[in-house]
C-alpha cells in the first residue's frame, strides 16, 4: 500500500471556489433573467445600463460578485503577505 499523500496549494483551491462563485452568480442571473420581475433594471456599477435579458443579468452578476470577491481577496492576500515579511523580520532563523 501507498501513504503518499497529495497535497493540493492553497491557491488554487482559493481560485477554483472563486470561479465557482463567480459561474454561480452568473446561472442565478440567468435565472432571474429567465423570470423577469417587472421592474428589472440592472445598471453594471451604476453608469453601464444593462438589458433586462437573462444574458445580460447574468453578466451583471458575475461581475458585481467578481470583482466585490476579487477585491477582498486581493485584500486578504496583501495582509497575508505583509503579516507573514513581517513575523519574517521579527524571528529571524
Amino acid at each position: 500500500m501507498s501513504d503518499e499523500v497529495t497535497e493540493t496549494a492553497g491557491t488554487k483551491v482559493v481560485v477554483q471556489i472563486y470561479v465557482a462563485i463567480v459561474a454561480l452568480a452568473g446561472v442565478m442571473g440567468f435565472v432571474l433573467g429567465t423570470i423577469r420581475p417587472a421592474d428589472l433594471q440592472p445598471a453594471l456599477f451604476g453608469v453601464i445600463d444593462l438589458p433586462p435579458t437573462p444574458f445580460g443579468v447574468a453578466l451583471y452578476g458575475m461581475v458585481t460578485v467578481g470583482v466585490g470577491l476579487g477585491a477582498l481577496l486581493g485584500l486578504v492576500v496583501y495582509v497575508s503577505r505583509r503579516t507573514d515579511d513581517a513575523s519574517a523580520r521579527r524571528n529571524p532563523e
